[in-house]
This record gives structure tokens, sequence and C-alpha cells, in this order.
């Protein structure tokens, strides 16, 4: 155990100090309040006021307010389906802060990132079977379709821009009496230039050379081999297997594989979102929303299940005080608390269910989907959405959601049970050694 705490404490501080790593990471977390305010607007117009899919088919009255859908679409359009214009732009200012220091980078590097990505997307749209052409970017590479591109331009855009900064040679020097502001705009200038020439060069090359824009290139090669990869069984049965053995030696698995575990499903819940937003059928099984709504309950490690197993079966006055400090942070998905608190930190015998819980609920929810027993995840939800309520929306407010959550939560409360008694017996037995 202590060699596997050794290895895996190594590869967590990697991760922690790794720049590109942690721009993603943050610009995913920086956004969410955008895509959440999206989710709404999705909820708005296809659950609450609408008389064919949603809540106007039982209450007629509610149509009253369909004068507000345009609104709540303008929302939704404005955040989930040009998340790649924010996701952009935040990791280009996350790797020019982390390359330059916050106070010099000021906010040049996220608008270097953004254009350099404008710059290699494909504005120029002929409409098929007519002469018309129309300038614009289509909404599939300012949504789920685009962000890997982005996530990619945005890192080595900002990585080009800054390296042009510090050459002396190509800044341009103002006098003193020029203000700061004005003087800093002229430093940044030729290597802002130069930058985005040859970002635009590069995307200009990829489609003389190949017929494709650079984000098709991309889509082909590597969005969609990676999401394949990743949105499967197995996949998840990795992820989880080395987020919960990061938590077993006391790293935050979610932080230290947040930036790949975003990369990889996002894309996919948001095209799941923007196809219920058209009334189309949810393809994506396996996304972001799915997976925290079947194997993230009560928080990492589905800890709620432990603590209403406590309640149940537990019989020393320690294991019970910390379930009850533990419940309401548990019901908001926040499990510090029972984590450090039982300690499940290298915990022999309790470290064995917190491992694999989480992976035995997502392959469970996963078949309960595929069968139709629970629908596709397909709406934002945050993730300190209670349960019930977390798989109620994240499945269009459908309530087979909230009976997929509840029979989760069943079957973790089963798989800590045993464990637990296990583990009060070892208890009982140190405190008689002691």
């Amino acid at each position: 155990m202590d060699k596997i705490a050794d290895v895996l404490g190594r590869a967590g501080a990697w991760c922690g100090q790794n720049k590109y790593l942690s721009a993603i990471k943050n610009a995913f977390q920086n956004f969410m309040p955008l895509t959440i305010a999206g989710a709404i607007g999705v909820l708005w117009c296809n659950v609450i006021v609408n008389e064919s899919t949603g809540l106007g088919i039982f209450f007629k009255p509610i149509m009253a307010l369909d004068f507000l859908n345009p609104a709540f679409q303008a929302v939704n359009f404005c955040t989930i389906s040009c998340i790649t214009v924010g996701v952009t732009l935040g990791i280009a200012q996350e790797i020019g802060v982390w390359n330059m220091g916050a106070e010099k980078a000021g906010y040049i590097p996220g608008l270097v990132g953004l254009a350099a990505w404008l710059s290699v997307t494909n504005t120029s749209h002929v409409v098929e079977g007519a002469k018309d052409a129309f300038s614009g970017i289509s909404s599939n590479e300012l949504g789920a379709t685009g962000l890997f591109t982005g996530m990619i331009i945005g890192v080595l855009a900002v990585e080009l821009f800054c390296f042009f900064e510090k050459q002396d040679a190509l800044k341009i020097k103002m006098p003193d009496q020029v203000p700061p502001g004005v003087s800093r705009a002229f430093e940044v200038l030729v290597p802002a230039t130069l930058t985005l020439i040859i970002t635009a060069c590069i995307g200009s090359a990829c489609y003389n050379l190949t017929g494709l824009y650079l984000n098709d290139i991309i889509k082909n090669s590597i969005q969609g081999p990676l999401g394949s990869l990743g949105a499967t069984v197995p996949g998840i049965i990795i992820l989880y297997l080395v987020i919960m053995l990061f938590w077993l030696v006391g790293i935050h698995g979610n932080n230290m594989v947040s930036a790949v575990k975003e990369s990889i499903f996002t894309p996919l819940a948001l095209e799941n979102v923007e196809a219920f937003n058209r009334g189309q059928t949810p393809k994506n099984i396996i996304n972001m929303y799915a997976i925290q709504m079947w194997g993230e309950i009560g928080g990492s490690g589905c800890t709620l299940g432990l603590v209403i197993a406590i309640f149940i079966f537990s019989k020393r006055e320690d294991n019970r005080a910390i379930a009850s400090l533990s419940l309401i942070p548990g019901c908001f998905e926040i499990n510090e608390t029972v984590t450090f608190g039982i300690p499940m930190v290298l915990n022999p015998i309790l470290g064995i269910p917190f491992v694999l819980t989480p992976i035995v609920l997502e392959i469970v929810g996963y078949i309960l989907t595929v069968i139709g027993f629970c629908p596709v995840a397909c709406l934002t939800v945050p993730w300190t959405c209670p349960p019930l309520i977390f798989g109620f929306l994240a499945t269009g407010a459908n309530i087979m959601g909230a009976v997929t959550q509840v029979i989760l939560i069943a079957i973790s409360v089963v798989i800590y049970t045993p464990f637990l008694i296990s583990y009060e017996k070892y208890q009982n037995k140190q405190a008689a050694e002691a």
C-alpha cells in the first residue's frame, strides 16, 4: 500500500503542477455557471413551456409564457451552444497567466487564443443545392464539435505568443510619457500579429492540402476516436478506478483527472443537450452528466450509501456521529467529512467498497439506460444537486432518472454493508487490545 501511495502521490503532484491540465480544468470550472444557465434555458423551452414535450401538455395556461421562449433560447445559445468560445478563451488566459504572471498578462493571452481559434475556423459556407454563400461560424464549431480544436489551439497559440513576447527584438518600445496601457499594447503588437499569421497559415494550409478545415481534421483524427475510446464501459471503469485510487491515498481524484474527464465526456454531453433542445433523441448514453448521475452519488466513492448503511447497521457511536455530520453535505455531493472522518483513506477494509462501488454503479446505470429503463442524460445539472433531483433533471425532467438513482443508492448500501460490519469488528478488536 505504501508503494501504491508513493506512486499515486507522485502522479498527483505532477498533475497538480502541469499547467496544461490545470488550464483545461480551470477553464471548464469557470464556465460551469454559464453551462448551468444554458441548461435552464433548455429546461424552460423543452420541459416547462412546451405544448408538445413539456408541462404544456397537461397544463395549458403555462403556454401563456411562451413569449419568453426566444429569450431562454438565446440564453442557451450564448452559453452551451457557444461553449467553445468561452473555454478557448479561458484556457488561453490560464496558459498566459501561468507563463507571464497575472499582472503582466492582463487579458491579452485570452484574446489571442480566441482570435487564433477563429483564424483556423471555417467562416465561409455554401448552401447545398444553391448558389448563395454566407459568412459565419456554424453552431457545431461554436459548440461541442469545435471544443477539442479550441482546447488545442488555445494552448498552442498562447505558447507561441508567449515565446514571441519574450523576444525583446519584437517589442515596440514607446516613450515613458505614453500611458502604460497603450505602451503594453504596442509591446505585444508584433508577437500577437505573428501568432495569428502563423495559426491562420496553418489553417489555410490544412484546407488547401486536404480539403478539410482544421476542426474537421481534429474531429476525425483525435476527438472522434478519443470519445469512442473513452465513452465505453471499459473506459469509465478505468477512469473511476484511477479516480478512486487517488482518493484512497488522500489525493482528490476528480481534480487530478478532471482535465481528461472534461475533455472526453463534456462534448458528448453537450451534443445530447443540443439534440434534446432540437427535439431529437440524445444518442450518447455515456456522457459527463450520465457518469455523474450513476457513479458520484453523495460524492466520490458513492459514500451516501455508506452513510445510510451506518445509520441502519452501525453499533458504534463514533461512526454514527460521523455519519450524522456527513448526511447533509453528502446530499449535496460533498463527502470530505466521511472520506477523512471514517477515514476512507488507506483504509484496508472500507477502501475496497470505496473503490468498487462507483464502478459497479456505473455499469448498472449503463445497463439500465441501454435497456430503456433510464432515459439518456441530456441536461446540464450542477454537480452539487442532490441525488434523485439530479437524476430527474439530468434526464430531461423524467421521473425514471430519479428512480434509477434510488436503485443505485440501494445497491451502494448493499455493497458497503458487509464491509462496514467487518470494519466495526476490526475497530472493536483494536479498542479491546488498546
